[in-house]
């Protein structure tokens, strides 16, 4: 009984810890993008290929804070590019 208990919580903490990890909503780094992949992000996330303003960098950014570094609000291409080096992209299927 204590053996089945015991594999019952581990199994309930690993299957925990995995679906809070898939959420990313800690702001840490995540996978190094390719630069195909980082562009296809960019397409997706600025049509206008202007800027990525804050309300629409959800789905895409781990960390806006850490992304905007001139702190202007938006996130311009040169940003973006850098913040894919840094695993600060997130690759969506949006």
């Amino acid at each position: 009984m204590i053996r089945l208990t015991t594999v019952t919580s581990l199994a309930l903490l690993l299957t925990t810890g995995y679906a809070l990890a898939g959420q990313m909503t800690s702001g840490r780094p995540s996978a190094v993008l390719t630069p195909e992949q980082c562009q296809e992000v960019w397409s997706k996330a600025v049509p206008t290929g202007d800027a990525l303003a804050k309300k629409d960098a959800v789905p895409y950014i781990v960390n806006f804070k850490l992304v905007d570094t001139d702190h202007n609000g938006q996130i311009s291409k040169s940003e973006f590019d850098f913040a894919c080096t840094k695993g600060l992209v997130k690759y969506t299927k949006h």
